[in-house]
């Protein structure tokens, strides 16, 4: 097989949604305790209020901390993806 040929991928849609159960799961758990260890919640350098959290090994969702109007502090989801998406949070 020439190793140089583009193959086309085809993920099926249990694919991705085994992903985003465990996207919702860390997302739920990140709601609960903002704190949590596994989450590995940290600010994003160069960034004031950017931050992200860990969904494995390989996967980050990156955040943006505001406050409502009532002051309940408020975390607007701005992108997950690989470590990629920590070059343009």
């Amino acid at each position: 097989m020439n190793s140089t040929k583009k193959i086309k991928i085809e993920p099926t849609p249990r694919f991705y949604s085994a992903l985003q159960q465990i996207v919702w799961e860390k997302l739920m758990t990140f709601q609960k305790n903002p704190r949590h260890p596994s989450l590995r919640v940290k600010k994003m350098r160069g960034h004031k209020s950017i931050g992200e959290l860990s969904v494995t090994q390989e996967y980050r969702i990156t955040f943006q901390w505001a406050q409502s109007p009532s002051s309940e502090r408020i975390a607007i989801l701005r992108r997950v993806g690989t470590h990629a998406v920590l070059k343009s949070p």
